[in-house]
Parts: structure tokens; C-alpha cells; sequence
């Protein structure tokens, strides 16, 4: 465990490099990185929010990032300085505008009031991981899994503890977003806790109506600028398992951090933690049967027995009470958060995967220019060569002019009369090579007579024509190359920093919000012993009050008549012989 810490590639160390030198150690990218858009990012490296989870705890701290351009009340409201709380304080069960019935998500932020069900939620996320490939986006609680709608059919939706938990999931999804330095300042998120505006709506309009199809192909700082490069278009669409030819150590550190970390969460720690509860769920049941038992048991006696008997029930009956209410914060308090880190584990992979295909992204556009540069030597050399050629047999045609005696009068009216057919010739263009469509031919051939006659014509290219429309063409596929390669370099910059930074944030929550787990943790489990030791304290004493045991006097006490006259001994200080009542004596 100790070295699972040590290799922790998101804590800030003196001795590290920093990020952005690190991102581009092993590429030349003299680029400087893209500037975020203004009006929807800010700097990566601004202030933090440090809040421990949970979100209802306690030693919460303000927010120190103040605004004085708001775009709208919301916006406001959550810039205000306040220790501000998004509350989701109910859920109902509705069909408004739906065929069929389905439960609503009561939102309070402010003085503001926003409905939205569960599918809204998640489109609200998908929606943040378009608009922020380079950010981490909380999770929302998972889906319903196909055996929970086997096995509850049509009540799975409506699942009172399922409801309860996506509440409180969802509360610390809206908050982890409300705290987050860049994220509080998208105007689709103000919308969204705006129970005014219709989230349809949302959806359908700017930013994100101008997301585009493949985030690889637009600007990693802003998918939605539309006033970006055509350039984009010729870049590369990779493999995110495709292999890196000079790989990041860091972005590498970080993968292999990332992996472990989520082998120890949805590994060992969730599987244990969920047999945990499921025993003490278990072990609360088995109470509440016994303490019902004892009490019923009671009401047959009478006298101390009955009272003891009695109090024995209820303190079973608190031991009950309290497991339940230990099972219930050990269930919000710790095993929905580890749930909830082990899903960040997950987003994090999808991260650092983007930021490795921006990186193979670059090295495969790199690759590709440098294959065009050859072509286009090649094409280059040919035509140089072509050239060299052609001069040279230009001049061997000007000396075999100048060389030969003049002919006789019949050879020169000869070869005046061939001159004058060549000239005809010249300017008369041969026929297609090919064979002529419109011969007749054999009924049905004609599609394929056609064809054939567009293949020859197709082969039939000039070599000197093709080869300069090939240097034309690759001229300008190199300059459309180069300014890829050079937004290339900005995204790649700009994606390892932004990651980075926002990995280097989630390491500060993630050890607050473990700490705050393990305190909750620790508390639970000091309530719950204080609560049953105080049942079984009281129950102690009225067992007390029971009378000893008529044959408990053992043979020496009969033997010393002596030790008769001493007060005889309380029924705590002997203890019950139970052999005597099975023997008679």
C-alpha cells in the first residue's frame, strides 16, 4: 500500500516537473497553447473549491473564486461567496408530458425551483463531457441493471431505497459541479437548475446544438467554435488502444496510478464493503426477531423475571435500532462514496484515453506529412528528370535540323508535301484507344461496352499531366497537413496541461473526501457502541434485581455456621450453579 502511494503521479511535488513542461517532454511542440474561449473557461489553475465529502458535512469551506461578470441569477448566486447548498428536496411521481409515469427530482438552489428526471440528469452529463473533454465530470448513480427489473418488474422504478439513494447521489452530483472552478460557470448548467426554461429547449439550442460528431476533430478548448480551422478535417481519427511511438511518462504514471486505483475500489473494497452490509443488514434482522421474542417471552412471567426479561427485550430492541441506523450511515457515508470514486476511476480512463489519442493524433498527422514530403520530393525528381530530358532531346532536334544537305528537287517537293500532312496531323486528335460504345454490338452489351469505354479512358491519362496535377494536389495536401499538425500541437499542449491540472484537483478532494469517509465511519461506529451500552447498561440492572438461586449455598458455607452471621453475599458476586438445579440439590 505503501508504494501504491508512492507512485501517486497526481500529487504536487517539488521534485516534479511541472505539467506542462512534462506533456511535451517527449514531443517538440514549439506551439503555444490555445487560449480558452472566454466566455465559457477559465484558467485551469484558478482557486479551487475544497469542500470534504459528504456534502451535508461538516468543516466546509467558502468559496474563495469571486465573479463580477454573471451571465445570469444562477450564475450569481453560485459566485456569491456564501456557503451556498444545492438541495434536492423531494421526489415524485408524475406523467406530465409522458404516456407513462415517472419520477421527478425536486431541485432547490436559491430562491429557484427545478424538476427534472433521472434521463435529464444524464443528458446534463453527457452534454458537460462534450463541452469539456479535458475536464473530470462527477458521475450520476448508475442505471437499473436488467436483474433488478426481473426481479421487481414493474416496481423497479419506484423502489422507495433505489429513490432515496439516486437523491442523495444526485445532491452531490449538482454540488461536486456548483464547486468545481471551471464547470460553475457554464450557462447550461444555471439553465438547468432554472426551473423556467424548458431543458428540451436546452438541448436544441446553442452550445450545444454546435457540438460536433467527433470531438477528435474540433478544438479540445472549445468543441463548439465554429470559427475554427478546416484543417480540423484532415486530422486523424485514432484508436484510443493504439500504440504510442514516444509516450508520456507521466501521462503513463498516471494510467497505471489510475488502474490501480480502480482494481482497489471496485475490487476488494466495494466487494467486501457490500458483504459488510449485507451481514449487518442480516444481523439487524435477527435482532428485531429476538427482541420481539424476549418481549412476548416477558408477558408469561412475573415479578423480576418478567421486568428483567422485559428490559433484556428492549435493549435486544435498541441494539436493533441502532444496527439499522449504523447500516444507514455506513451506507450514505461510506459505500456510496467509494461506489462513487470507483465510477470517477472509470471517467478518469476515458480522459487519459482522449488525451492519448490527441497524442497518437499528432504523431500520425506528423507521420503523414512526412510521407507527403516524400511523395512530393519524388514527384519533384520526376519532373526535374522530365525536364533534363526534354531539353536534351530539343536539342538533338535543333542539330539534326542543322546537320543534313539540302535534297533534290523531287525528295524536297516529297517531303514538303509529308511536312504539310504532318501539320495536318498535329492538330487532329487520335481517336479513343478504347473501343467505340457506339459500334454495334451484340444486344445487352451495352453497359458493359460503356464501362469499358470510361476504364480506357480513365487509364489513358498523360504521364506529364498526371504528374504535375500529383505535385499540385500534394503541395496543397502538405499546407492543409502542416496547419493540422499545428493545432495538433495546440490541442496536445493544451489537453496534457488542462488534464493535468484538473487531475491535481481531483487528488486534493479525493484525500478529503476519504478522510471525511473514514471520520463518518469511525463516528457511526462509536454512536452505535455508546447507544448499546447504555440499553444493555439498563438491562444489567434490572437483571440485578433478580433473586438468587435457592440452592446456590455451597457445602463449606453449611459446614461454618460461623460465616452464617455475614450479610449474605450479593447475586453478582456468585455465580448460578446451574448443575444444581439439574441434579435436585
Amino acid at each position: 500500500m505503501d508504494n501504491f502511494e508512492d507512485e501517486n503521479p497526481f500529487e504536487t511535488d517539488a521534485d516534479r516537473v511541472s505539467s506542462e513542461t512534462s506533456s511535451t517532454s517527449k514531443v517538440n511542440i514549439s506551439a503555444p497553447s490555445s487560449p480558452p474561449h472566454s466566455g465559457r473557461l477559465l484558467s485551469p489553475t484558478s482557486p479551487t473549491l475544497s469542500r470534504p465529502f459528504p456534502s451535508s458535512g461538516t468543516n466546509r469551506h467558502p468559496q474563495t473564486t469571486h465573479k463580477s461578470d454573471y451571465c445570469c441569477g444562477r450564475d450569481q448566486w453560485l459566485h456569491s461567496g456564501e456557503d451556498l447548498e444545492i438541495l434536492i428536496t423531494d421526489a415524485q411521481k408524475t406523467s406530465l408530458n409522458s404516456n407513462t409515469p415517472y419520477i421527478t427530482y425536486v431541485i432547490r438552489a436559491g430562491n429557484a425551483e427545478a424538476r427534472h428526471r433521472y434521463s435529464e440528469f444524464e443528458s446534463l452529463r453527457s452534454s458537460l463531457v462534450k463541452l469539456y473533454p479535458t475536464i473530470i465530470i462527477p458521475p450520476i448513480p448508475s442505471k437499473q441493471t436488467i436483474g433488478d427489473y426481473a426481479t421487481k418488474q414493474a416496481k423497479a422504478k419506484e423502489d422507495a431505497a433505489m429513490i432515496a439513494r439516486r437523491k442523495r447521489m444526485l445532491q452531490t452530483f449538482l454540488n461536486r459541479i456548483a464547486r468545481h472552478p471551471i464547470l460553475s460557470n457554464e450557462h447550461v448548467f444555471h439553465r438547468f437548475l432554472d426551473g423556467e426554461v424548458s431543458w428540451a429547449e436546452v438541448l436544441h439550442s446553442p452550445p450545444l446544438s454546435l457540438l460536433p460528431k467527433n470531438l477528435l476533430k474540433a478544438p479540445s478548448h472549445n468543441p463548439t467554435d465554429q470559427s475554427s480551422s478546416p484543417a480540423y478535417a484532415a486530422l486523424p481519427n485514432p484508436s484510443a488502444t493504439h500504440p504510442l511511438r514516444s509516450p508520456d511518462q507521466r501521462s503513463v504514471d498516471s494510467e497505471i496510478f489510475t488502474n490501480k486505483f480502480a482494481n482497489h475500489l471496485s475490487g476488494p473494497m466495494e466487494k467486501v464493503t457490500r458483504r459488510t452490509l449485507k451481514r449487518w443488514s442480516e444481523n439487524a434482522q435477527d435482532y428485531s426477531e429476538l427482541g420481539a421474542a424476549l418481549n412476548g417471552f416477558s408477558l408469561n412471567e412475573s415479578g423480576a423475571l418478567a421486568t428483567a426479561m422485559e428490559k433484556t427485550g428492549q435493549a435486544v430492541d435498541a441494539t436493533y435500532m441502532s444496527t439499522t441506523r449504523l447500516l444507514q450511515e455506513l451506507e450514505q457515508n461510506f459505500s456510496e462514496p467509494l461506489h462513487e470514486y470507483a465510477q470517477f476511476a472509470v471517467i478518469i480512463k476515458k480522459l487519459l484515453a482522449y488525451r492519448h489519442q490527441k497524442h497518437v493524433q499528432y504523431e500520425m498527422t506528423q507521420d503523414t506529412l512526412e510521407h507527403k514530403r516524400e511523395l512530393l520530393e519524388e514527384y519533384e525528381k520526376s519532373e526535374r528528370e522530365a525536364k533534363r530530358l526534354e531539353e536534351a532531346l530539343s536539342k538533338g532536334r535543333v542539330n539534326g535540323l542543322r546537320t543534313p544537305s539540302s535534297p533534290p528537287e523531287g525528295e524536297e517537293g516529297q517531303s514538303q508535301a509529308q511536312g504539310e500532312a504532318e501539320e495536318s496531323g498535329s492538330a487532329y486528335l487520335p481517336p479513343h484507344p478504347g473501343p467505340n460504345p457506339y459500334k454495334r454490338r451484340a444486344p445487352g452489351m451495352a453497359l458493359l461496352n460503356a464501362l469499358s469505354y470510361t476504364l480506357h479512358g480513365m487509364m489513358d491519362v498523360d504521364p506529364e499531366t498526371a504528374r504535375r496535377s500529383g505535385i499540385s494536389k500534394t503541395r496543397e495536401t502538405i499546407s492543409q497537413l502542416e496547419d493540422a499538425l499545428h493545432l495538433s500541437a495546440q490541442d496536445l499542449k493544451y489537453s496534457s496541461s488542462t488534464i493535468q491540472a484538473d487531475l491535481d484537483r481531483f487528488q486534493r478532494q479525493k484525500v478529503a473526501d476519504l478522510r471525511e469517509m473514514s471520520i463518518s465511519m469511525a463516528r457511526s461506529h462509536r454512536d452505535w457502541c455508546k447507544k448499546n451500552l447504555e440499553a444493555w447498561q439498563a438491562a444489567k440492572k434490572e437483571i440485578e434485581k433478580i433473586p438468587d438461586h435457592p440452592n446456590n449455598i455451597s457445602p463449606s458455607q453449611e459446614v461454618r455456621p460461623a460465616e452464617d452471621a455475614r450479610p449474605a453475599p450479593g447475586p453478582s458476586s456468585l455465580r448460578r450453579d446451574s448443575s444444581a438445579t439439574v441434579n435436585g440439590r
